[in-house]
């Protein structure tokens, strides 16, 4: 905690050398940074692969902190939360600005742990690009393979740094093939390692045939770069050309505009490093390629470069192809709130990105998702859990937002609904603009994860219940992950989360920050169930109602791996279609009622079922049966299926992938 307040009490003083360096972030406002030199990037990476490290050094480096601090010490930036500092690991997301070589860098350091992979999730929706961090011993991890998928959903470009080569089982080499084989991605790197005996040294530039290498006595804040010579570094010369030219013929086979130049000047000798610049950047941002950078964060080598790749290979908000169709709101404010945490002081602080337009203290704005007008208190730019006021936000930028009382993350928010109306007619009439493309800006129904575990909470005492209310309240909204209900049987409070880690975490938040010590039950997994082949069979019952006789007979059938979002399917073959065509509405809603019934409760365990498809094929029945008869015989149905013993139970942890 010391550190963190030498932090924030020493602002005032690293501003001051801001300004002697020409780039105070504080006497510039944040919209007048100019467009092209923004970047807001993400650092992704499996647990302990050194994000939160990493960040640090870039906020040594660039002169926003002056002391770096430890994730075992407890003492980093973006590990503020007293559970993160206590345990060594990011629970999460946290956004922080600063300045190097003249751009802006709006940068969120994410959680690891696959318990919190929802934060990585709504992170992802608002980043131009990306940074994975690998460790340099064992390659691309689980999670690795989950945080690349997530940024597939969004085409975010991103460059890769393999971290922690120092250790002696670093292998970059090893890295590299892990990457092509199981990201499935042409790898393009652009440095390899100087190792003797077993110790890292230094880093070689193959773009530049430069190394660099770094103070170990000044925190890593000199970096020399030095020139290879031929007479000099004969060896690592050799290799630095033959990587060199390795580079040039794989960004050759994926960028026609430097294979064309290649072609025209009859040599490889005549490509420049500004020419290979250029052609990383747009094998980058067209995903047809990832630069690949090594070093050692904890032992400061390479994080510099890394500083400088982020600058020369991940695009700015004007280059980002998604962020392109918010122009179709012209001058009119359009944002993406992605984040939101509660303040003791504050209240409520929605993080949101700007897509077009303007944000300024007071402004009213209209969130698309919820249908509510509401107006913007202060804005502030965020470091961690340090916040600094602005006046105004424009387009391209990351700004936190008070006094904003039904915005949750995923909302879209505009000015006013007549822009969002006309936004969305604009996007419909281009004729390059996919249906797709507008669901995702304009769909407010967020694709939550399902909770893996449950447990029951309960207050110590009814004193305190309002308090444990308030509490899971406010984290629900900062928590989309986290789903809290009541059950209708027992009376308890049921709260549901990805893991044991999770719940553990969500109990120690509401025993710090809002003085509730309150006792969890037993935790119980949320299984689900399926089907593991496919089935066809019929059902008929007939019974008399005082007067009246009930008689339905429904063939039906389940589908195994079914992925579709359609409730009931219908046969319409041709010896079915005559029959599934006559059935009246009303008698429709009846047969789909008993559908979803009889997926709340599977054959095995009663757990809900998931990924199996139901059709129609045939139903028949008397005109005076009434449709509750109907939605029991389905049910019966579909439960007479299941019972011939092609159901079984899954983990819901497997919805995570």
């Amino acid at each position: 905690m010391l550190t963190c307040r030498l932090i924030k009490s020493s602002w005032c003083k690293c501003q001051k050398r801001y300004v002697s360096k020409g780039a105070a972030i504080v006497k510039k406002e944040h919209g007048e940074q100019e467009i092209a030199k923004i970047r807001n990037i993400g650092i992704l990476a499996h647990i302990d692969a050194g994000k939160t490290t990493t960040t640090e050094r870039m906020l040594y480096y660039s002169g926003l902190i002056r002391h770096m601090g430890e994730v075992h010490h407890g003492n980093t930036v973006t590990d503020y939360m007293d559970q993160e500092r206590q345990r060594g690991i990011t629970i999460t997301s946290a956004a922080v600005t600063f300045q190097w070589k003249n751009y802006r860098i709006n940068l969120i350091d994410t959680p690891g742990h696959i318990d919190f992979t929802m934060e990585v999730e709504q992170t992802l929706r608002v980043l131009d690009g990306a940074v994975v961090i690998l460790d340099g011993s064992a390659g691309v991890e689980a999670q690795t393979l989950t945080v690349c998928r997530q940024a597939d959903k969004y085409s975010i470009p991103r460059i890769i740094y393999v971290n922690k080569m120092d250790r002696a089982d670093a292998d970059f080499d090893m890295s590299l093939k892990s990457v092509q084989s199981k990201l499935n991605t042409v790898v393009l790197p652009t440095q390899f390692p100087i190792k003797e005996k077993g110790v890292l040294q230094g880093i070689v530039d193959v773009i530049s045939l430069e190394k660099f290498m770094f103070d170990k006595k000044d925190m890593g804040m000199k970096l020399t770069r030095l020139k290879l010579s031929e007479n000099e570094d004969k060896h690592l010369w050799e290799i630095a050309n033959e990587r060199r030219q390795n580079l040039t013929d794989k960004l050759s086979s994926i960028d026609d505009e430097l294979a064309d130049t290649i072609i025209e000047q009859e040599s490889l000798d005549t490509i420049t490093s500004q020419m290979l610049h250029n052609s990383l950047y747009r094998a980058t941002i067209s995903r047809k390629g990832v630069p690949v950078l090594l070093g050692s964060s904890y032992k400061n080598i390479g994080v510099q470069p890394l500083m400088d790749s982020i600058l020369l290979y991940l695009p700015s908000p004007n280059d980002n192809k998604y962020s392109s169709h918010y122009n179709s709101f012209a001058k009119n404010l359009s944002a993406r709130a992605f984040k939101v945490v509660h303040d003791k002081q504050k209240g409520p602080i929605t993080f949101c990105r700007l897509y077009s337009g303007s944000l300024e203290k007071g402004t009213k704005i209209y969130n698309v998702c919820r249908e509510e007008k509401e107006t913007a208190g202060k804005l502030y730019i965020a470091f961690a859990d340090d916040y600094q006021e602005i006046s105004s936000i424009t387009r391209g930028n990351i700004a936190a937002v008070t006094g904003l009382k039904y915005t949750m993350a995923g909302d879209l928010i505009t000015s006013t609904l007549t822009a969002a109306n006309n936004a969305k007619q604009k996007l419909e009439a281009q004729k390059d603009v996919r249906p797709e493309d507008i669901e995702k800006i304009f769909n407010c129904n967020t694709k939550t994860l399902e909770p893996v575990f449950f447990c029951s909470i309960e207050a110590p005492s009814l004193s305190t219940q309002t308090a444990l209310e308030a509490a899971l309240q406010q984290l629900e909204r900062e928590d989309p992950s986290l789903r809290v209900s009541q059950n209708e049987e027992t009376g308890q409070i049921v709260l549901a989360g990805m893991g044991e880690l999770h719940l553990e975490i969500i109990k120690e938040r509401i025993r710090t920050e809002y003085k509730v010590d309150a006792d969890l039950g037993p935790l119980q997994i949320a299984y689900r169930e399926t089907i593991k082949e496919p089935i066809k069979d019929s059902f008929s019952c007939e019974f008399k109602i005082g007067n009246a006789n009930q008689k339905v007979t429904v063939i039906m059938s389940l589908i195994p791996n079914y992925q579709g979002s359609e409730t009931l399917l219908l046969d319409n073959s041709s010896d079915c279609i005559s029959n599934i065509s006559a059935i009246p509405l009303k008698i429709m809603k009846a047969v789909k009622s008993g559908i979803r019934s009889v997926r709340l409760h599977g054959p095995k365990l009663s757990y809900p079922v998931i990924n199996m498809g139901i059709k129609l094929h045939w139903l028949e029945y008397l005109s005076n049966t009434t449709p509750s008869v109907i939605t029991a015989a389905v049910s019966q149905c579909v439960r007479k299926v299941n019972i011939y013993g092609h159901c079984f139970t899954i983990l819901s942890c497997f919805l995570r992938k």
